[in-house]
């Protein structure tokens, strides 16, 4: 029988272990910013990193409904609101332990999504993007009408979430590494999904849904599953959130928050493996460095995402593979 020219295990097997050392040098390299942190201005890196792998977290749930399934989704950021919301307002009326809200935000996370979704998924393009927005539209200003809660200006925590009694989350280098867990979590759920059979229906759909549909799949139950499942990352990210910034405020939720992460997939290269987790530490760490450097530096940062995005490789992880293959190559 003839191989096909094009298979080749093991080059497959090689890019495959290059990409997961990859994703475990970044973990490691994270790992040890606490240590590091000491030697500088501790709280405010702690901060920035911290707040960085939080928006990794929610942009790699996004991937794996944008990058990986085609759903471009401007209503993101609202799963991110509720796990936030849910939060600060358990904490505020005094419940703030973690393994009761925790529950509550993936539950309710997990509701919304699977209401919304059935809506939004029945439609498509620039439909199915205009109904995810109305609905992160909705909950934005549901937020904003909460009087109680501090409406437009936001809720401060004056609480600390616990977990048994323990104050870790209050601590920076606790909460810290319970991002980071939480994150090389979301990634090795995201790509072992991906990874499925479910992934690989998944993506098929988004190259041809008639065709993965006359196979006898159910393309609208598979992009719910994922769809409700990024939901629910998203929502976790929105727990991460409030427990590390003690405030929130209805600009979570807004839209051009979930603009925001969906320039990060596409900065790291959508439908990689490490191309969002790349393109979200890439992206905050450049505005920081940007809005440190000059008060005009949204004239630079536009022009070099546009530069990223558009180029013929897809972001910086399909640069990184892209000149990998060329030096094999040569």
């Amino acid at each position: 029988m003839n191989v096909a020219p094009d298979k080749k295990p093991g080059t497959v097997i090689s890019n495959l272990s290059d990409s997961y050392r990859l994703s475990i040098l970044i973990f490691l390299i994270l790992a040890l910013v606490p240590v590091f942190a000491r030697y500088g201005a501790e709280g405010f890196i702690l901060d920035l990193v911290n707040r960085a792998i939080i928006l990794a977290l929610a942009a790699i749930a996004l991937d794996l409904i944008l990058g990986f399934g085609g759903m471009v989704s401007f209503g993101h950021a609202a799963f991110i609101g509720i796990g936030a919301y849910i939060t600060a307002i358990m904490v505020t009326e005094g419940f703030g332990e973690a393994l009761i809200i925790f529950p509550i935000v993936v539950v309710v996370s997990t509701l919304f999504a699977l209401i919304t979704g059935i809506i939004c998924l029945r439609t498509s393009g620039v439909y199915f993007i205009m109904i995810t927005l109305a609905f992160g539209q909705m909950l934005f200003f549901a937020a904003s009408s909460l009087s109680t809660y501090g409406g437009d200006d936001g809720l401060t925590i004056w609480g600390n979430v616990t977990i048994l009694g323990s104050d870790i989350f209050a601590d920076d280098v606790g909460i810290f590494y319970i991002s980071l867990g939480f994150l090389i979590a979301g990634l090795f759920l995201v790509q072992t999904l991906v990874g499925s059979r479910f992934g690989r229906v998944l993506r098929a759909a988004k190259e041809n849904e008639t065709r993965i549909s006359a196979l006898g799949y159910n393309v609208l139950r598979v992009r719910l599953t994922a769809y409700v499942i990024a939901g629910v990352i998203a929502g976790i990210a929105g727990f991460l959130h409030t427990s590390q910034a003690e405030f929130v405020s209805p600009a979570t939720m807004r839209w051009q928050h979930s603009g925001e992460l969906i320039i990060m997939v596409a900065l790291g290269g959508m439908g990689t493996r490490n191309g969002t987790l790349i393109g979200a530490f890439a992206y905050v760490l450049l505005i920081q460095a940007l809005s440190d450097f000059t008060q005009d530096w949204k004239l630079i940062f536009g022009p070099l995402m546009v530069l990223a995005v558009l180029s013929k490789n897809g972001g910086i992880g399909r640069f990184f593979a892209y000149v990998k293959g060329g030096r094999n190559r040569a």
